[in-house]
């Protein structure tokens, strides 16, 4: 193919791509982005594009390197693509390319080989397609981007070469050496290649992509031009090309590739529903700190909150129990003859673990008895059967700690004084009766 004849087939080739873009932008519907949000996921995008393109077919690539021929022509290949876009910079494409490549040996005095020709049956590889940069990154929509590509794949070709006398050998089922010793494959020659590549798009639509790029294509052999003249090189060829894309899915949705970041971010910030849940959000916090600062509440200073204080507005320093009520001054030291021993049951009311007055000479004569006497006692706890168990079991470690707590602020060295709650476990009395259940009321004292 010359230049003229080649010049022709790719005006017409983007002619008709251009056709197609313009239907497409005639009659598809912009997509809103209104309802994405910022962590909602690639449910909420168009991520998969199919997409066609033609261009030039050179045995050359850009950053040089030797060659087996002197010169090189330009010829017509063409192809398809489709891609997955994993995020709004990465996306995955599979890219199958074919055509044919051509170079001679022009201007070299008496070469082996006069020129060749490769039919490339297909070129299929995966590639990764990163999105460097865009020039509208900082507006609402993005429409001009650049991207970089690299992935591995795998080609099909069949070299033609013409010797200095003029005959052909056609590596595609053709003897390629003496002794007919033909060619692995059959038909075609496969092997392995490297794409690397770059370029950029424009948005022509919602739906559709004008794409111009650039891929060299590094070979894992040294036959793409049917000769091994430069011994342990690897052959390559490169692609020029131009094509459109066009983006599959609902058209309710925006294209996760063009869809700037920063735009969603400010628009989900921006979005009136979302402001109403943070307002109302910061209601609920400020209720509930409202309701700590109350529970933490204490105007008299007794260490006790006013929500939980049964005595308020006792007066500085006033030593107080569990309830924020003042602890009863220990009763004058009872005389010798005296019958009480300290050891005498203690009882409470319904429900309760504020000590009664009438144990008052019990828990004093205990606390004597501990002072002067030393020497360490348990306190037993116990509850009637009204309520549930688990309730019980708290108020009779209650009552305990009652005593204990009367018995160290009359003196007494916490360490001498253990306490524990039996429930409702162990009664002296029958729960039946209300009178049994005023006995099984009670705190009892051992030694150990």
């Amino acid at each position: 193919m010359n230049y003229s004849t080649l010049k022709k087939s790719v005006a017409l080739s983007l002619v008709a791509l251009t056709g197609v873009a313009s239907l497409a932008v005639a009659q598809d519907a912009p997509a809103t982005s209104s309802a994405v949000k910022v962590f909602g996921g690639r449910g909420q995008y168009r991520t998969w594009s199919i997409g066609v393109h033609g261009g030039v077919l050179m045995p050359v690539v850009a950053i040089g390197g030797s060659n087996d021929f002197n010169k090189w022509d330009a010829n017509l290949g063409y192809g398809l693509n489709i891609r997955k876009q994993l995020g709004h910079s990465f996306g995955l494409e599979l890219n199958g390319t074919r055509g044919k490549l051509s170079g001679n040996n022009e201007g070299i005095s008496n070469p082996a080989v006069k020129d060749f020709e490769t039919q490339l049956q297909y070129a299929v590889d995966l590639r990764g397609v990163v999105n460097v940069g865009s020039i509208d990154f900082l507006r609402r929509e993005n429409s001009v981007g650049f991207f970089v590509t690299a992935g591995a794949g795998y080609m099909a070709y069949a070299p033609k070469i013409t010797l200095a006398n003029g005959s052909v050998i056609d590596w595609k089922g053709k003897a390629v050496g003496p002794a007919d010793d033909r060619h692995d494959a059959k038909d075609y020659v496969k092997g392995f290649y490297i794409p690397v590549g770059a370029g950029v798009k424009f948005k022509v639509s919602e739906r559709v992509n004008f794409n111009l790029g650039y891929t060299m294509n590094f070979v894992d052999a040294d036959n793409l031009d049917g000769v091994y003249a430069k011994g342990q090189t690897k052959d390559k060829f490169s692609y020029g090309y131009a094509g459109l894309e066009f983006s599959l899915g609902s058209s309710a949705k925006p294209t996760l590739e063009w869809t700037n970041p920063l735009a969603t971010m400010y628009d989900e910030l921006k979005d009136p529903t979302l402001r109403q849940e943070v307002e109302a959000l910061k209601n609920r916090v400020s209720a509930v700190e409202k309701s700590v600062e109350d529970l933490k509440k204490d105007s008299d200073g007794d260490g006790v909150a006013d929500q939980f204080d049964k005595c308020p507005g006792t007066p500085a320093g006033t030593a107080v129990d569990g309830s924020g009520c003042p602890l009863p001054k220990p009763a004058p030291v009872e005389t010798p003859t005296s019958n009480v021993t300290g050891f005498e049951k203690i009882g409470f009311d319904f429900n309760s673990s504020v000590l009664k007055t009438e144990s008052y000479p019990t828990l004093d004569k205990l606390s004597s008895v501990l002072r002067e006497n030393g020497g360490k006692v348990t306190v037993n706890g116990y509850a009637s059967s009204e309520g549930t168990a688990a309730y019980n079991l708290k108020l009779s470690k209650d009552r305990a700690n009652s005593v204990k707590t009367y018995l160290v602020n009359s003196g007494v060295n916490a360490s001498q004084v253990a306490t524990k709650g039996y429930g409702e476990a162990n009664p002296i009395a029958s729960n039946d009766t209300e009178e049994g259940r005023i006995q099984n009321r009670r705190v009892e004292t051992a030694r150990n």
